[in-house]
């Protein structure tokens, strides 16, 4: 029996991480766009009209004439994803939990909520059980699930494997973080080309909590936080998508150096088991040659989904360093938010 399409809605269609939701929702195998909303000025026109597509693939055929309508509840979708900036997402994303869809949010909005799952598919999965909580809570027919920032979900894809095995304390990581992490246009290029600005505002409060939250344990209605010291520095470089960070750990167990490789590259979680379609193959990719990972060679590993690991080798005050990269608006956004919907809709959650 052939199954029926989930109908989905793109809040913040629009947007920059609105359309990456766009291209990767085209021609899904199981969801089926049918809603594209955003603010009043863009409302009432063709998508094609009031979007300035800024991705390298062209603008999917079947959104381009469908009419972008107000992010108000009352949508033909069965389920909602969120690109909405995240003092929107705080007013709006709440309305449609309440009216009972399932919100899949990409905002930072509500990741720090004690009810509210913040997941990376191969990692908590079993946070999802927060759904209920969250419903008993707050009295929503629906609910909200956060994927994780997108510099956040790289490194933790990263620190998972070595976590459970050697047990983490403390971690160092300073990222080199693209230009559009910042939104579309983004940083203007006089500020950022031949330049590195040292600061995005929150980004490192962001790298030394959510990985706390991820890779902590559900007891009970409640996830008590893992038990280690993240410090991060966060730089915005002239790079136009990708992620690149340098870690350095030490661990509780220390390994060999094959042994952490190892324990890398075999890394798998429950996407991989289940065959989910936005699932890679590898989560977690390790490179041996000296100059890898490079944005400009590796950012589509596994179609953008994949955690590129390199240069790893002993730190001389820590016990290990490496270099990861990652797409931030492929894993580290859209496509960790449809991961997640797609393990939702895989367990009977949608």
């Amino acid at each position: 029996m052939k199954r029926s399409l989930v109908r989905v809605a793109i809040l913040g269609a629009t947007g920059a991480v609105g359309q990456r939701f766009v291209q990767l929702l085209s021609g899904h195998p199981w969801f089926r766009i049918t809603v594209l909303a955003a603010s009043e000025r863009s409302t009432g026109k063709s998508y094609a009209e009031a979007c300035n597509w800024v991705l390298e693939t062209p603008m999917p055929d079947e959104v381009k004439e469908m009419l972008v309508v107000p992010a108000e509840p009352g949508f033909d979708a069965d389920v909602i994803f969120s690109a909405l900036p995240a003092d929107l997402a705080r007013e709006i994303e709440p309305k449609f939990a309440e009216a009972g869809y399932p919100v899949f949010s990409n905002a930072s909005a509500f990741r720090y909520e004690p009810d509210v799952p913040l997941v990376i598919t191969e990692i908590n999965p079993d946070h999802m059980k927060l759904i209920e909580v969250q419903r008993r809570n707050r009295g929503w027919k629906g609910f909200i699930v956060t994927n994780a920032n997108c510099s956040t979900t790289h490194l933790t894809l990263a620190l998972k494997p070595l976590h459970d095995p050697f047990g983490l304390d403390p971690v160092f990581v300073s990222t080199m973080q693209a230009v559009s992490g910042a939104g579309y246009p983004g940083v203007p290029s006089i500020d950022i080309l031949g330049n590195v600005i040292p600061y995005i505002g929150k980004e490192e409060w962001k790298l030394e909590t959510e990985p706390l939250k991820i890779l902590g344990t559900l007891v009970g209605d409640k996830v008590e936080n893992a038990h280690f010291a993240i410090s991060a520095h966060a730089n915005r470089v002239p790079v136009k998508d990708g992620h690149t960070e340098a870690v350095s750990v030490r661990l509780r167990r220390k390994p060999s150096l094959e042994e952490l490789k190892e324990a890398l590259r075999e890394f798998r979680g429950e996407p991989q088991e289940m065959g989910l379609p936005s699932a890679p193959t590898r989560p977690v990719i390790v490179r041996e040659e000296p100059d890898r990972p490079q944005p400009r060679f590796d950012l589509m590993a596994e179609n953008g989904m994949a955690t590129v690991v390199g240069r790893v080798r002993e730190c001389s005050i820590l016990d290990y360093k490496f270099v990861l990269l990652g797409h931030n608006t492929i894993r580290g956004a859209a496509g960790g938010s449809i991961l997640n919907a797609e393990w939702a809709f895989t367990k009977g959650l949608l």
